[in-house]
């Protein structure tokens, strides 16, 4: 009884593939009659469960059995596109190799993972539902964007695995492999804001904006919207962005640390969680306060594609100095000396000092002292983007901005403290 309720389930598995794909595959050909389409929602059921089947008489029988079947299948599959080819010049390929990846999917579903199939088969219906928004992708993308992210990853895909992974120089702070490897992590993170803005960003809000311009560069984003606030004297929405922006940062942190040294999470996460709470509320404060008209000013921000080529290189010789400063204050002037780099390093860059402590914690560092040092960071980060803000935008009006920033950072500093 087991044994049939078991292969019944398999089967089940391997009918629901088939069906979900057909599904799908029906309902982008729902407009063409019946008989035009290559396969349909009954070919694909019955894809998936011949897919199931010869995975069973495979495990029952002999593993040759499915090398044998595949073969035959992709021959019929190949064999009915070429027909539909010759009858109605349609060169697409893409049912033919869904058919051929139902038959798999299906077989790997019956070989006792239906979990993981499953998976795949969400993963390859969402591709083929969303055919139109990936081609509108394709014309939204810039050829300069495009070869830039091309010529950084072949670099990190080629350069990465040959890079010596070991330390070099005083106190051996300078690691090849692993400055790299924070690199395309950093701009890949800053790429998927970068993104977001692309295909999003021009259609939605300032706000919108500016949460997928945080996870590029909240400082480029402040710097944006502080020009905005002073050529259109609208001040609240821009002000919010710069909240939103900033709060973005903390959620980078966390990513970068939880990447590097995630034993570290444990003491950061409730004061990290804290100024991030802060930055929140002042936000709504904010919002609570704008002037209606205002929620419609929307400016485009402008920032650079992170996978260049320049940029990545940039970021890579900033992250080393401040790996080498780090070790060299350590050894010089002890945690004092890494508070102030903490705090000088923060009005710059927070990444390259959230990485570097976030690595030297996992060695030699104190786990409290690393810990100070990147809430020094993003403390004096998230303030120094208010500063900045006030000055461009004009401080004589936007002055509250830095003095409400630094109310919002002061709880998440006392949370700190209580708990080193």
């Amino acid at each position: 009884m087991d044994t049939s309720y078991h292969l019944a389930i398999k089967l089940v598995a391997a009918l629901a593939i088939g069906l979900l794909i057909g599904i799908e595959r029906g309902w982008n050909n729902r407009e063409e009659d019946e008989g035009e389409r290559v396969a349909g929602i009954r070919t694909f059921c019955l894809i998936g469960l011949l897919g199931g089947v010869c995975a069973l008489i495979s495990e029952q029988t002999t593993p040759w059995f499915m090398v044998a079947a595949f073969p035959g299948v992709c021959a019929l599959i190949i064999a009915a596109h070429i027909l539909e080819a010759r009858a109605d010049n349609d060169m697409g390929t893409t049912t033919a190799f869904t058919m051929m990846l139902s038959f798999v999917l299906s077989a790997w579903a019956a070989f006792g993972q239906p979990i993981p199939a499953m998976a795949v088969t969400v993963i390859v219906i969402s591709l083929l539902g969303y055919k139109p928004v990936l081609h509108s992708w394709l014309k939204t993308i810039r050829p300069r964007d495009f070869f830039s992210g091309i010529k950084l990853l072949i670099i990190s895909v080629v350069l990465l695995p040959l890079l010596p992974n070991r330390g070099y120089g005083p106190w051996e702070a300078l690691n090849p492999y692993w400055t790299w490897w924070m690199v395309v992590l950093i701009s890949g993170i800053s790429f998927l804001g970068y993104v977001i803005i692309q295909f999003a960003g021009e259609r939605k809000g300032t706000l919108v904006t500016a949460i997928a311009g945080g996870m590029v560069s909240s400082t480029a984003v402040t710097i944006s919207l502080a020009r905005f606030a002073k050529e259109q004297k609208a001040s609240l929405i821009f002000f919010a962005g710069v909240l939103v922006a900033s709060a973005i940062m903390f959620i980078r942190v966390v990513i970068e640390v939880l990447v590097v040294h995630p034993g570290l999470l444990k003491a950061l996460w409730l004061p990290l969680g804290t100024m991030f709470a802060g930055l929140v509320c002042v936000l709504a404060w904010v919002w609570w306060r704008r002037d209606r008209n205002d929620t419609k000013a929307h400016q485009p921000v402008t920032l650079k594609n992170p996978l260049q080529l320049g940029m990545a290189l940039q970021f890579g010789l900033i992250l080393a100095a401040v790996l080498f400063l780090s070790e060299a204050m350590k050894d010089w002037f002890g945690s004092s000396g890494i508070y102030a780099l903490s705090v000088i390093s923060g009005v710059i860059d927070v990444d390259a000092i959230v990485l570097s402590l976030s690595r030297s914690a996992r060695q030699d560092l104190a786990s409290e002292v690393a810990v100070l040092g990147i809430i020094l960071a993003c403390l004096t980060n998230t303030l120094a983007k208010g500063v900045m803000f006030a000055f461009i935008a004009g401080f004589k009006v936007h002055f509250r901005l830095p003095l409400l920033m630094l109310a919002a950072m002061i709880p998440g500093c006392v949370v700190a403290l209580m708990l080193m």
